[in-house]
């Protein structure tokens, strides 16, 4: 597990970046956390980290927001809005789940029972000023994950 302070919106955007560096095709990423708390801005700055240019907005109305990135496939999902985590069937859920497409799925609660199960698992919580974030894995890859991203903390 790691954790880290994140004193502005930059840093928390920052540390998505270097998520992307650390990513691998086919990760799960659930990203927990109030609202306001800053998932999205940390999916802004994965997918940004990724080659992403155009707008990334929360995709809390569509549910779900497709990337075709140079050599990745992404899907931001935002399940505030889902009302049964059985309609993730509906939506094509299991057809991203190729080992290929990396998901960040905000608020994966809302989707318990039907959701694959997180690689890593990233919480952001208010403190003072700024956000605390906690990654967590809960695989293999999650813990490549977390071992990159150590290693990037000690090459700075």
């Amino acid at each position: 597990m790691l954790e880290r302070y994140l004193d502005s919106a930059a840093a928390t955007e920052a540390l998505g970046a270097r998520l992307a560096g650390a990513l691998a095709p086919g990760c799960i990423l659930h990203l927990s956390g109030e609202l306001g708390a800053g998932k999205t801005t940390l999916a802004r700055g994965l997918l940004r980290g990724l080659g992403h240019r155009g707008t990334v907005k929360s995709p809390t109305f569509t549910l779900v927001e497709p990337y075709q990135l140079e050599g990745w496939r992404l899907f931001h999902w935002d399940l505030y809005r889902l009302t049964d985590p059985e309609e993730l069937e509906f939506l094509g859920l299991r057809d991203q789940l190729d080992g290929e497409a990396v998901l960040l799925i905000e608020w994966p609660e809302r989707g318990r029972g039907e959701l694959p199960a997180a690689d890593l698992e990233v919480v952001l919580d208010y403190a003072d000023a700024g956000r605390r974030c906690r990654l967590e894995a809960c695989s293999a890859a999650g813990q490549t994950l977390l071992t990159v991203l150590a290693g990037q903390d000690t090459a700075r």
